[in-house]
């Protein structure tokens, strides 16, 4: 690894630690209503238990979503995205 792609690397770590410190807020943000993820497994045409096996989370957690008792948060609220505004092509990636 070239010197100056290290001295990137250890500064977006820094930015890291401050976001999740609450010091610095993040470059983009995804808000997330509970009611999405019921919206976005409907439109998949699918239950619980097969959009839970899709997205490789339980089925308690997938509850938790749409009940609003939880959040889904990094890979998965990126997977929630891009199901919510292209479900073909989820369904094309997954091979369902």
């Amino acid at each position: 690894m070239k010197k100056n792609d290290f001295q990137e690397l250890l500064a977006s770590i820094d930015q890291a630690r401050e976001i999740h410190k609450r010091k610095l807020k993040p470059g983009r943000t995804f808000k997330f209503n509970p009611t999405t993820v019921k919206k976005i497994r409907k439109k998949l045409h699918v239950s619980q238990s097969e959009f839970a096996y899709m997205i490789g989370v339980s089925v308690n957690t997938l509850q938790n979503w749409e009940q609003g008792r939880r959040k889904p948060e990094g890979p998965a609220l990126a997977l929630l995205k891009i199901a919510e505004n292209s479900p073909k092509t989820i369904l094309t990636a997954l091979h369902i």
